[in-house]
């Protein structure tokens, strides 16, 4: 297993046991460097300074907070870490929330909690009566110079653990709001035979990011020579009757079991001998 984000002991009421954070997921992009056209070499960033219109060195910069417009109070690292948590060796356990009660627009990063030597009996206990329950935790921890809130809950086979965004860190969008004495009860009905007739297992490995494996493939089309196709438009037509769009729709009956791969945006023209990879980041 890849190694633990933090480790420490997780306390609720007088139970304490040692467990170690992991974590259990990561974005993966492909990345690109800036070059110069004319000879490829790598573009080094300058840091500018606008009022003196000269380039200035990273050892005189600081850094401002814009308390007013154009008006910054300097704050220094030291100042910083005076008020910054230290990472703590605890994590404890504040109380127990239904778990249909946590909205998933709170969560942040995934991690998988898992016990330290000795911890294993009492982990155990937390796990199966957090899936008896049906209640998460609702714990605090700082770490990474940050003060964490964290939702666990019981996996298939373990804890989980999710930062939890603060309340005044998700957007209130007031205006967003959905007039359903739009919907017809007919609409409705069918909506719901359609979803139905879609139903299907949820099997997350099924799906693939065929926007990624086309841009590696043509990066590989490029490193070998080869002709980069364009990949076709998908062409939506405007529903103007939601009933019969919804009616053909039951006709086709198309199930979701396998998602089709976006057509290859390469074809083959004239291959060079060198192959290389290009690297994911």
């Amino acid at each position: 297993m890849a190694s633990s984000v933090w480790k420490g002991h997780l306390t609720f009421g007088l139970v304490s046991f040692p467990v170690r954070l992991f974590s259990a997921a990561r974005s993966e992009t492909i990345s690109f460097n800036l070059l110069h056209k004319e000879d490829h070499s790598r573009i080094r960033q300058v840091i500018y300074c606008q009022s003196e219109d000269k380039p200035v060195p990273r050892t005189e910069l600081v850094k401002g907070y814009e308390y007013e417009k154009d008006h910054y109070v300097e704050i220094d690292d030291e100042d910083i870490k005076k008020v910054a948590p230290k990472t703590a060796k605890v994590m404890e356990i504040l109380e127990f929330v239904k778990s249909n009660d946590v909205d998933p627009i709170y969560l942040e990063s995934s991690y998988y909690v898992a016990p330290d030597e000795g911890g294993e009996k009492p982990y155990a206990l937390l796990y199966q009566a957090l899936r008896d329950s049906g209640f998460y935790a609702v714990a605090k921890v700082a770490m990474h110079n940050r003060e964490h809130i964290i939702i666990l809950r019981p996996g298939n086979k373990g804890i989980l653990s999710h930062t939890m965004y603060y309340q005044d860190e998700i957007r209130q969008v007031e205006e967003f709001r959905t007039d359903t004495s739009l919907v017809k009860e007919k609409e409705l009905a069918m909506a719901k035979m359609l979803i139905s007739s879609l139903e299907a297992e949820f099997e997350p490995q099924k799906y693939r990011d065929n926007y990624r494996d086309n841009l590696q493939k043509m990066i590989e089309a490029k490193i070998e020579g080869r002709k980069v196709v364009a990949t076709p438009d998908t062409h939506v037509a405007p529903v103007i009757d939601i009933m019969e769009a919804l009616k053909k729709s039951l006709a086709e009956k198309r199930k979701p079991a396998t998602v089709a791969a976006a057509p290859e945006a390469v074809q083959e023209a004239s291959p060079k001998k060198r192959t290389r990879k290009s690297r994911v980041g």
